[in-house]
């Protein structure tokens, strides 16, 4: 049987196209042994023939691969690998007619888990022998096209000039099969072979028995052919929709935010699908959570920060359903569980101590009334052998957690310092099997009431997107167990930025990539998959930290002593050379002088410098080697506060102060005579005393800013392309990227290569010349939003700032020469979501309190409520809660319509 393969495709010089695949004249899948191409300019074909056996059926599958002999490059084409089957005697011939499929399309991230799994699922696919029933004799055609953008009740059909194809009768046209979805094909006998055939494909209502849609621009066009024996494949792409893009909305709320009548104080999974059916209601098509992982290190309100998880596989127990997993046997029991609910409920804010108190105290009792049946239930065990090589760990590390009283597993008995004989550990066996027996119980019915609202989202056609932190908590199971994966004595932040003028200390350890790298990234592929199991999208928290993290030493508090890591600092002579001087002390040493004192301690400066300095000589004075490093000088202040609790705010006022003079450096050394600048060096004293103006200027403009916007461009941008494909390609999920802050310039590109979506939040735009960004400017692979979980809402920003507010009244939302306002009004809300609603950007997603900031009946009374996180604090209490129940929202039809026409207005609602 002969093979054959086509393309059009028009080459610069020094290129070529080949094919590789899996058959030996293809190559074996070795590169350097794929099929060559041969190009026909008089058609702009690229062409090639191989001869298959006639007495075998089997599967050819295959890939196109564009060559640069010119600097070596390799461009492989987009998509999984091209398939073709073949049986014994069917056809003497398959001609292949495949189109390039180009890398970096908008339209290839379609594709994504989020559209084929979700909002466009088939529900009910068409039996493969559909794509073969219109065969009559021994030649065929087969239409295929790629096409995800197909709405759920919908199938893509073909109608043409052949009888075959429908004569252009719309009602005859050719309905394609959705077996191998979200590729459509069918086999078709031409009633007339030997002339041209033009066709377009459309989109078929089976329920109406017609086409909805027929794709615009000219006819395709099928050569004649008189070849019997021959299968025809036109692997078409790209269905031509006239409608443009596809556009949707989608809303933001964390789990532990939602309130229903069922929950017990906070959200739970099963509110999830409450949250679902008011998506439906309102033409949303997408819900945002913050990460659900478990983060119980302390059992106390510390553990409500969602970003710091003991496992980045085990769920929170927080958003377990109590009722859901089994009714209580003893009535006492049931009352108890009745009257807490009621208690919880009624609060306005998340209580987490006394919740998760709450929940300890049942999910132990369930644990024991169900336990014999759980340990023999097929559904667990599957599920254990499934997940066991992060569950054991997991299920172990808790127990030993709450055996020695901390996370903290260096402060554990030696024996178990560093994890050995988990499965011994854990078996049921053991006596004190219960310890970790719960914890297997709980991971088991979390992970199946997630699955559950997952699946409701996806069968109704919405999205469940999730948030993938960027760090890991240094007291957790990843860290006792693979510790080498990670730099356990650094710490990983943010430099200043709008949220924090000193940046921030998320006091995680920083990853070692190199490590990650032996192994081919597993332990990244095998979270990714994990969280490919809940979400169909994912928001990668600060995705910068895959081009460079902000490192900061571990004697360091704030985030202002930190570096990008990696990156490529300066040599001592190269800082000499283009400074003029270097001085270690000068440069390098904490700058502190008396007049410093006075201005940050006014008149207690002589009893700090009393208690807390030395004199250095020549009017210099350095901290007592005691109180030498941030971490030394909160520890010292931490003992004051607990021996003196009256005074709190004085000695935090003091530490403020003393961690302002151990930033006073200029540089950062960094081993072997290398330094980095200190970021925002020009704010101070050391800077502003530097002797002469030129010697600021060097310093600023020659090295600074070359350091932090030059330098390392180049360099970062390698760093992305090598650390975010294995993250990117580990599945097929949409992904997006949180690229807010200090960006680096080769960022957007590197994204747009991986086809990973963006961030645009109006109120921190890319742009440093403008002041806000607006929704119509941002690209097509983004989201658009008015703000974050770390931001204040809508209305709190609005009342933030009056002159900004009144510069965005007037300049953004276009109400030039009149007066702002002085609060969000529903109708200044229902503007600014309308204005993100029109962006060209795939997505618009809206925190929830930003939706109900268009009701005055609906949204909360006081704005400064509605914050989720305040990222200048660390010790924030993450306890927001939404004040309406998820029950109340669905019901609220007026609110509900007025939103859903909203969305559908603005073309967000069109598929």
């Amino acid at each position: 049987m002969i093979l054959r393969f086509s393309i059009p495709y028009f080459t610069a010089w020094g290129q070529r196209l080949v094919v590789c695949g899996s058959e030996p004249s293809l190559g074996n899948w070795n590169l350097d042994q794929a099929l060559n191409l041969h190009f026909d300019p008089a058609v702009g074909t690229w062409s090639q023939e191989i001869t298959l056996p006639d007495t075998a059926s089997g599967t050819v599958s295959y890939k196109y691969m564009l060559l640069n002999q010119q600097d070596g490059t390799q461009e492989w084409e987009w998509g999984p690998n091209r398939t073709i089957d073949y049986q014994q005697g069917q056809y003497q011939r398959v001609l292949l007619h495949d189109f390039w499929r180009a890398p970096a399309e908008p339209e290839n991230e379609l594709f994504t888990a989020a559209f084929t799994e979700a909002l466009m699922r088939r529900p009910t696919p068409a039996p493969a022998e559909a794509a073969t029933e219109g065969v009559t004799g021994n030649t065929a055609v087969r239409f295929q096209l790629a096409a995800p953008r197909v709405p759920s009740g919908c199938q893509v059909c073909v109608l043409g000039s052949d009888a075959a194809l429908g004569a252009w009768d719309a009602k005859q046209a050719l309905v394609l099969s959705d077996a191998d979805y979200p590729t459509w094909h069918a086999d078709v006998t031409l009633a007339q072979p030997d002339r041209i055939a033009l066709y377009k494909y459309g989109i078929w209502d089976p329920a109406t028995q017609t086409m909805v849609q027929l794709e615009t621009g000219e006819d395709r066009v099928l050569p004649p052919s008189e070849q019997e024996y021959t299968l025809r494949v036109r692997a078409d792409e790209n269905f031509r929709y006239t409608t443009g893009h596809w556009r949707g909305a989608g809303v933001a709320l964390p789990v532990f935010a939602l309130r229903s009548q069922q929950g017990l104080g906070v959200g739970e999974f099963p509110d999830l699908k409450l949250l679902m059916d008011w998506a439906v209601r309102t033409n949303l098509q997408l819900v945002q959570v913050l990460p659900i992982n478990d983060t119980t290190a302390t059992h106390t309100w510390v553990d409500s920060y969602p970003y710091a998880a003991i496992s980045v596989f085990a769920l929170h127990p927080q958003y377990l359903n109590l009722d859901a997993v089994a009714e209580l046997q003893d009535p006492a029991d049931r009352a108890e569980l009745d009257r807490l609910r009621e208690e919880l409920n009624a609060k306005d804010f998340v209580d987490y101590e006394p919740v998760m108190n709450a929940k300890w105290a049942f999910i132990r009792k369930l644990y024991q009334q169900e336990k014999k049946q759980f340990l023999s239930d097929p559904a667990f065990k599957a599920f254990l052998q499934e997940q066991r090589s992060w569950l054991v760990p997991y299920a172990a590390f808790s127990a030993l957690r709450d055996r020695f009283g901390t996370a903290d597993f260096q402060q554990w008995p030696q024996e178990f310092r560093a994890p050995h004989d988990l499965e011994a550990l854990t078996a049921q066996t053991q006596p004190d099997f219960d310890e970790f027996g719960v914890h297997f119980f709980t991971q088991f019915h979390l992970d199946k009431q997630l699955l559950d609202a997952v699946n409701y989202g996806r069968e109704r056609g919405v999205v469940l997107k999730g948030d993938l932190p960027i760090g890991i908590y240094r007291h957790s199971v990843d860290a006792w167990t693979q510790p080498e994966l990670y730099h356990m004595d650094r710490q990983a932040g943010a430099p200043p930025d709008d949220f924090s003028t000193t940046g921030q200390n998320w006091r995680f350890p920083t990853y070692n990539w190199e490590r990650m790298a032996e192994d081919d990234y597993a332990w990244w592929k095998q979270r990714m998959g994990h969280l490919a199991r809940y979400f169909d999208a994912l928001r990668i928290d600060h995705i910068l930290g895959f081009f460079r993290i902000w490192e900061m030493p571990g004697n360091s508090v704030e985030g202002l002593l930190g570096h990008f890591a990696p990156a490529l600092p300066l040599h001592r002579d190269e800082i000499e050379r283009r400074l003029g001087w270097f001085d270690y002390g000068r440069l390098c040493m904490p700058y502190i002088r008396w007049h410093m004192l006075q201005d940050i301690f006014h008149d207690q400066a002589q009893a700090v410098y009393d208690e807390y300095m030395d004199d250095a000589g020549y009017g210099a004075i350095q901290l007592k080697p005691h109180v030498a490093s941030q971490r030394q000088i909160e520890a010292y202040i931490d003992e004051k506060i607990a021996r003196e609790p009256h005074s709190a705010d004085h000695y935090k006022w003091l530490r403020t102060g003393l961690y302002q003079l151990v930033n006073e450096v200029l540089f950062l050394p960094a081993g072997n005579d290398y330094y980095h600048p200190r970021i925002t060096l020009n704010k101070t004293y050391s800077f502003r005393e530097l002797d002469g103006d030129e010697a600021r200027r060097r310093l600023y403009d020659d090295i600074y800013i070359n350091f932090f916007y030059g330098r390392n461009e180049e360099f970062w941008r390698e760093q992305g392309l090598i650390k975010l494909p294995p993250v990117r390609y580990a599945t097929n999920m949409l992904i997006c990227g949180e690229d807010l802050g200090m960006v680096p310039a080769s960022v957007p590109g590197v994204m747009k290569q991986l086809g990973i979506l963006g961030l645009n939040i109006q109120r921190m735009p890319s742009d440093p010349k403008v002041e806000f960004g607006h929704p119509d400017a941002a690209p097509y692979l983004s989201v658009v939003s008015p703000g974050s979980h770390d931001m204040s809402t809508l209305r709190g920003w609005w009342e933030e700032d009056r002159q900004k507010t009144q510069h965005f009244f007037e300049n953004t939302l276009g109400h030039w020469g009149e007066q702002a306002p002085y609060y969000c009004e529903p109708w200044v809300a229902r503007e600014i979501v309308a204005q993100h609603l029109h962006s060209p950007a795939m997505w618009a997603i809206f925190p929830l309190q930003d939706l109900l900031a268009l009701s005055a009946d609906l949204r909360r009374e006081n704005p400064q409520d509605e914050q989720i996180n305040v990222p200048a604090n660390p010790q924030h209490f993450w306890k927001y809660r939404l004040h309406l129940d998820l029950e109340d929202l669905n019901r609220a039809t007026n609110f509900n319509h007025e939103l859903q026409t909203l969305i559908a207005v603005r073309g967000r609602a069109l598929l």
